[in-house]
C-alpha cells in the first residue's frame, strides 16, 4: 500500500510503498476513502522539517531539553546518535480520515466489515491507504453524511472541545481569532449553541467565509472599526470569551484577546501560538485563561486510546470519541457545513505535490482533501512462488518436529505419526516440561523441549507439525516457512485476514509453498467413495452440511476470545469439504447468526451460512450448539447429477440414484486424520505437490472469516473484498 511519510532530518515528504499494518486486538483495519490535510499542524511540521539543525532546535525547545538530559546521563556520543536516529527516520503524517472497516480485531466487535467510519489520531489515522485504528478513535458515520465531509471529524472534534472548555451559555458573545479550518468550524459550533460570534483573521477571504457561515461580523485585526464592532455587539462590555485558534510565533493574538475580552472573561487557547501574556491586561481584568487539549478527555491517555478503556459517561460526559460522534451529528443535522471549507479534492497519488504547495503557500490552502482509490477486489492471488529446497525428495524417513502435544494432538495426530514407518519422530515442543516428556516417552521422540524454535531452527528436521492453540498458528507458520521446512498446521490457518497477509507474503518472499492445513475430512474413506460415486459432474452441485457442535464446557479455552470462536476454529473443515466437491473457489458468503433474548458465548456460534462458488455451486452450512447432545455431530449431503448422497457422521454413506438406493459403511467413525497425515508425509518424502492446493487453503480460510463478518453484519461478504489485502501485499512484495 502507499503512505505519506516525512523525513524530519531533511524535511522530505514522500509517498512510500509499505506493508499494510497488522490487525491487533482492540481496533480495526480501515481502508481510507478520504483524509484531510491540517494546514496548521501538518504545515508546521513540513516547514520545521526544512529548517537547519539550529532552526529545528529553536522550533522545538522541548526536544532540546531531552537531548541535554541524554547528554548529561549518557555522554556526547549517545546523545548525538539518539538525535540523528530520531531525525533520520520516516514519520507518518495525518490524523483525520474517513473510510470503511475491512477487518475487526478481538475486542472491537461493535464494528463490522464494510461499515463507514471516521477515525482520529496521529500515528493511527494517517495519510495511508490502510490504517489500524484503536476502537476509541473510531466512530460510525451517520447516514446521510458524505464520507468526504466525515473526514473532517477530528478537526471538528478539536473545535468542539474548545467550545466545551469555554462553558459558554446561550446569548453570550465570543470572538474567534484565527479563521483557519478549526476557526471556521468553531464559528459554526458557536452559532449552533446560540452564541453570537465575531471572527478575526489576517486574510479578508477567510473573514468573508466566516460571515457566510454564521458569524455576526468578521474582520481583520488591523481594522480600526474592530473594537467598535465588539462594543456594539456586547453592549460596550466586551466579549464573554475569546478563542485563540491562530498559530505562529507572534504574541499579537494573546494581546488582542485581552483587549477584546470583558472583565473576568475566558480566554481559550486552541492553536499553537505564542502566549507571552501581558500581565497588567490579564491581571486587571482577572481573565480566566484555559487550554483546550486536542479532541477531548482521553487524549494522550494510552489506557483510553490504545487499550480501549472508556471513561464512564456519568463522570466524563464528553470524551474524544463522543466529541467525534457529536461533531458528525452536527454535520448530519446541517448545523455545520463542511463543503465550503474544502479548497481542493486531490487524488492521493498527488500527495507529494500537495504538500509542496502547502509548504510554499500555506495561506492559500484552507482544506485539502485526499481521495483514495476505492477498488475493493483483486480477482486472484499473485502467481505461485518458486519452490525451495523443501521441495526436494527425501531418501530416508521424514524427520518430524511437533509443536504442541495437547489432547487433540495426543489422540488424533501423534499416534498416526508414530506408527508411520516413513516418519522419524525427532523432537516435540510443549509449553509444559512434563507434557513434553510425556509425549517423548509415549510416542518415541528423541527429545522434548519447551522452546519451539529449537525445532524450527534444527537442521535435523524436515517437517514441522503445528498443533498449538489457534492464536499462535499464523506466527509459527511464518517462522517455519522462513526456515524452509514443510509444514502441517492444524486448523485454522489464521484468525484474521491480516495474519493471512503475513503468511502469504512469507510464502511469496521465501518461495516456500510447502504448506498444508489439517483439513482432514476430504481424506476420510467414505468421502473418497462419495467422489467416486459422484463421477463426472455435469452441473453445479448443491451441498448441505449440518454440524451440531454441542455446548461448551464452562472452563473451555474456546471461551477466551483471544483464541477466536469455536466456529473460526473448525469451520474450515466444512468449507474445505465443499471446496473438495465443487472444485471451484468460493465467491461470496452470506450468514445469519442466532440472536436470542439472553445470548451466551455459544450463541455466537449458531450460524446459518450460504456459500456461492465460482462455478455456480451452492453450499449451505448450519453450525449449531444448542440441540440435544445425543445428535451425531455431522451430516453432509449433496444434490446433483441425478444423484443424492448423504454422509452420516462419517460412519455410513447413503446413495440415491435412478436405480434405487444403496448404503456403504465404514469402519467406525473415520474423519481422515490418518490419511491426511500420510498424504502430507508422502508429499515431503517424494518432493511432490502438497495434498491440498495452496490457494484452496487460503480460500477456505477466507470463507471462514467472511462467514463471521457476514453474520455480524447480517449480510453478504464477497471474498474478493477479503482477498484484496493479501493479493495487494503479494503483488507489492513480488
Amino acid at each position: 500500500m502507499q503512505q505519506i511519510s516525512q523525513n524530519y532530518k531533511n524535511g522530505a515528504v514522500r509517498l512510500e510503498q509499505v506493508r499494510p499494518p497488522a490487525l491487533r486486538s482492540g481496533g480495526v483495519l480501515v481502508r481510507t476513502h478520504y483524509s484531510v490535510i491540517s494546514a496548521g499542524t501538518e504545515g508546521m511540521k513540513v516547514r520545521e522539517g526544512k529548517l537547519s539543525y539550529l532552526g529545528k532546535a529553536r522550533a522545538r525547545p522541548d526536544q532540546v531539553k531531552k537531548v541535554l538530559a541524554t547528554l548529561r546521563q549518557h555522554g556526547v556520543r549517545a546523545a548525538y546518535e539518539k538525535v540523528m536516529n530520531r531525525l533520520d527516520s520516516l514519520t507518518p503524517l495525518g490524523y483525520s480520515i474517513s473510510g470503511e472497516v475491512i477487518e475487526v480485531g478481538p475486542g472491537a466487535e461493535e464494528f463490522c466489515i464494510g461499515q463507514r467510519v471516521a477515525c482520529a489520531g496521529a500515528g493511527y489515522a494517517n495519510h495511508a491507504e490502510i490504517n489500524f485504528v484503536p476502537k476509541n478513535l473510531v466512530v460510525p458515520i451517520p447516514d446521510g453524511v458524505d464520507s468526504k465531509h466525515a473526514a473532517f471529524a477530528t478537526i471538528g472534534a478539536i473545535a468542539l472541545q474548545g467550545f466545551r472548555q469555554a462553558e459558554m451559555q446561550l446569548g453570550e458573545v465570543a470572538c474567534v481569532i484565527g479563521l483557519g479550518l478549526i476557526g471556521q468550524i468553531l464559528v459554526q459550533i458557536l452559532r449552533a449553541g446560540g452564541v453570537d460570534v465575531i471572527g478575526i483573521d489576517l486574510q479578508p477571504e477567510r473573514c468573508h467565509l466566516a460571515q457566510k457561515l454564521g458569524a455576526k461580523a468578521a474582520t481583520m485585526p488591523s481594522d480600526p472599526g474592530l473594537h467598535n464592532t465588539v462594543n456594539r455587539l456586547t453592549a460596550d462590555v466586551g466579549a464573554d470569551c475569546v478563542f485563540i485558534a491562530a498559530g505562529g510565533a507572534s504574541n499579537a493574538p494573546a494581546e488582542l484577546a485581552a483587549e477584546l475580552a470583558r472583565d473576568r472573561a475566558r480566554i481559550v487557547d486552541i492553536g499553537k501560538t505564542k502566549l507571552d501574556l501581558p500581565w497588567n491586561d490579564y491581571y486587571l481584568k482577572e481573565l480566566d485563561v484555559r487550554f483546550s487539549r486536542s479532541y477531548g478527555p482521553g487524549r494522550y491517555d494510552s489506557s483510553y486510546e490504545e487499550r480501549g478503556m472508556d471513561y464512564p459517561i456519568g463522570y466524563v460526559r464528553w470524551t474524544e470519541k463522543r466529541n467525534l460522534s457529536a461533531f458528525l451529528q452536527l454535520v448530519a443535522d446541517d448545523r455545520v457545513q463542511v463543503e465550503p471549507l474544502i479548497t481542493s479534492v486531490r487524488p492521493f497519488a498527488d500527495a507529494e505535490k500537495a504538500f509542496e504547495e502547502l509548504s510554499a503557500s500555506p495561506r492559500d490552502v484552507l482544506g485539502t482533501v485526499f481521495a483514495y482509490p476505492l477498488e475493493k477486489s483483486v480477482a486472484v492471488l499473485s502467481p505461485a512462488p518458486a519452490h525451495t529446497a523443501a521441495r526436494r525428495p527425501v531418501s530416508r524417513a521424514v524427520r518430524v518436529g511437533v509443536i504442541g502435544a495437547g489432547n487433540y494432538a495426543a489422540s488424533m495426530l501423534l499416534p498416526h505419526l508414530s506408527r508411520n514407518s516413513e516418519v522419524d519422530m525427532v523432537g516435540v515442543a510443549t509449553a509444559s516440561s512434563l507434557s513434553g516428556e510425556n509425549a517423548r516417552r509415549k510416542f518415541g521422540f528423541r527429545y522434548a523441549t519447551t522452546a519451539y524454535r529449537d525445532l524450527i531452527e534444527s537442521d535435523e528436521i524436515d517437517a514441522i507439525i503445528i498443533a498449538t492453540r489457534h492464536a499462535s498458528h499464523a506466527s509459527i507458520v511464518t517462522e517455519a516457512l522462513r526456515s524452509g521446512k514443510a509444514i502441517y498446521v492444524e486448523k485454522p490457518l489464521a484468525l484474521t485476514a491480516a495474519d493471512l497477509t503475513m503468511i502469504w507474503e512469507t510464502v511469496c518472499t521465501t518461495g516456500n509453498d510447502r504448506l498444508m492445513v489439517g483439513f482432514n475430512r476430504r481424506f476420510a474413506p467414505l468421502v473418497r467413495q462419495m467422489a467416486q460415486v459422484m463421477g463426472s459432474v455435469v452441473q453445479p452441485w448443491v451441498l448441505h452440511y449440518r454440524v451440531h457442535a454441542g455446548q461448551l464446557e464452562p472452563n473451555s479455552w474456546y471461551l477466551d476470545v483471544s483464541e477466536g470462536s469455536r466456529f473460526v476454529g473448525e469451520a474450515g473443515h466444512f468449507f474445505d469439504m465443499m471446496a473438495y466437491f465443487t472444485g471451484a473457489p468460493p465467491v461470496a458468503v452470506s450468514a445469519q447468526a442466532l440472536r436470542p433474548a439472553r445470548p451466551t458465548h455459544d450463541d455466537l456460534d449458531n450460524l446459518a451460512v450460504i456459500v456461492r462458488y465460482a462455478n455456480g455451486a451452492i453450499g449451505n452450512l448450519l453450525y449449531l450448539t444448542q440441540g440435544s447432545a445425543k445428535v451425531p455431530k455431522e451430516f453432509f449431503e449433496m444434490f446433483g447429477n441425478a444423484r443424492t448422497l448423504q454422509l452420516h457422521n462419517f460412519e455410513s454413506l447413503l446413495v440415491y440414484e435412478k436405480d434405487g438406493q444403496r448404503r456403504l459403511r465404514g469402519h467406525g467413525i473415520d474423519k481422515g486424520q490418518k490419511h491426511a497425515l500420510a498424504a502430507f508425509v508422502e508429499s515431503v518424502r517424494s518432493g511432490g505437490p502438497m495434498p491440498i492446493d495452496l490457494r484452496s487453503l487460503f480460500d477456505t480460510t477466507f470463507a471462514t472469516l467472511a462467514a463471521v463478518h457476514a453474520a455480524a453484519n447480517g449480510g453478504t461478504v464477497t471474498l474478493d473484498e477479503l482477498r484484496a489485502t493479501v493479493a495487494r501485499e503479494a503483488a507489492n512484495g513480488g
